[in-house]
């Protein structure tokens, strides 16, 4: 008896010789065709039928998702302007608010694109008010009124809000959840 193996070469490239294999459908494949997950290395035909399967979506959650996302973060930043420093307690529970207001709009259907999407359309929400505070202020220097740097903390309060949101927004949405 031989305790030699056999040689194997990987499926996708048939002059590379490999010992490992799709943890999935044992298939042979190489160091560039291996996919790392977390249950070990997969080949490529696998790691694509999982994202089939992960995407769930339909057309309607889209324009639903980006609309709710939106005008939250919109009525959120609108609050921005009275709290100051308590954006900063303030700005994650809205994101985690409008993270979850759209999983039950969409009713937990998931997509890669629509976490990215809504979170996006977070940021383009709270918008509106960065850019009247910037236009305003631009039109008090230019009348040559100069207002000291106590004018920078609104605008800091905001894009605080606007950054804590966008990224509490998809990572709660495309974070796993236990």
């Amino acid at each position: 008896m031989s305790s030699e193996q056999p040689t194997l070469y990987c499926a996708n490239h048939p002059n590379i010789t490999t010992t490992l294999r799709c943890n999935r459908c044992e298939k042979p494949i190489c160091s560039q065709c291996a996919i790392r997950t977390p249950t070990g290395y997969r080949c490529p035909e696998c790691v694509r039928g999982q994202l089939k399967v992960f995407s769930t979506t339909v057309w309607y959650d889209y324009p639903l998702a980006i609309a709710l996302a939106g005008i939250l973060s919109f009525l959120g930043s609108q609050l921005v302007t009275y709290l100051g420093f308590f954006t900063l307690f303030v700005a994650p529970i809205a994101g985690v608010v409008i993270a979850e207001a759209v999983r039950f709009a969409i009713r937990r259907r998931r997509s890669k694109s629509l976490f990215l999407l809504s979170a996006i359309s977070a940021a383009i929400g709270s918008l509106p008010n960065i850019l009247l505070y910037v236009v305003g202020n631009l039109l008090i220097f230019s009348q040559g009124r100069i207002a000291g740097f106590g004018f920078l903390f609104p605008l800091i309060w905001q894009g605080l809000y606007t950054f804590v949101v966008t990224s509490t927004v998809y990572y709660r949405l495309g974070g796993i959840r236990i």
